[in-house]
């Protein structure tokens, strides 16, 4: 099933642009409408027992928290034609930033994420300078018909002062935030409704002699 276009360019240039200007980006209606119901349709047909809790931090730092977020993840894979298409799509995002910024991504990696009324996510970086593994954030929002009242924002603070709010982003349908995610600290306000969407990191490559790099 093909659910997305042929080309992204003027998208994919309009994000790229405020990237270079401004560190991030917030692009409404990102998707073709096919490819986001698509992915709408898909998550809200898993089962409760096809996520689990999520935690914090990597590999053998990696821990579950319910003081730092109370949200529920599925990582993305090619098995199902919608998560395969929003994988291709991110893909060519990939390329295209490679392309135009130099960025060198290497790799990206996803997941679903819910939200029940109430869950959050405190403020946290994505990633650390000098670290060099998450380079670019991005979430894609899948909540048809969400109102003010809804809640559920995405927070982002300034790069330069962590501790001074940026903006707020209501989880709409079909909008997309892309953001640098060693320089932007973000939160998950609590929702009143159950609250869809999927979040990912593009990397570099940090493999070595020794050890290949993770997927995640």
């Amino acid at each position: 099933m093909q659910f997305a276009e042929a080309s992204h360019d003027d998208l994919f240039e309009s994000i790229a642009a405020d990237l270079q200007t401004q560190g991030y980006a917030i692009t409404h209606d990102a998707l073709p409408l096919l490819m986001s119901s698509g992915l709408l349709s898909r998550v809200v047909r898993l089962q409760h027992d096809d996520f689990s809790a999520a935690g914090t931090g990597r590999q053998q730092q990696h821990q579950l928290n319910q003081f730092v977020r109370r949200d529920k993840i599925r990582w993305l894979s090619n098995d199902d034609p919608a998560e395969a298409a929003w994988l291709d799509y991110m893909a060519e995002l990939q390329r295209y930033m490679n392309r135009r910024l130099y960025l060198g991504l290497f790799s990206y990696e996803g997941h679903f994420a819910h939200y029940q009324p109430g869950d959050f996510y405190k403020k946290h970086m994505d990633a650390f300078k000098g670290q060099a593994n998450r380079v670019l954030t991005t979430v894609l929002y899948l909540n048809p018909n969400w109102e003010i009242q809804d809640g559920g924002e995405l927070v982002i603070y300034q790069a330069e002062n962590h501790e001074q709010e940026l903006l707020r982003v209501s989880p709409r349908f079909g909008t997309l935030v892309t953001f640098l995610s060693e320089d932007y600290p973000h939160e998950v306000l609590p929702a009143k409704r159950d609250r869809y969407s999927i979040a990912g990191w593009f990397r570099l490559n940090s493999s070595t002699t020794v050890r290949a790099d993770p997927p995640r």
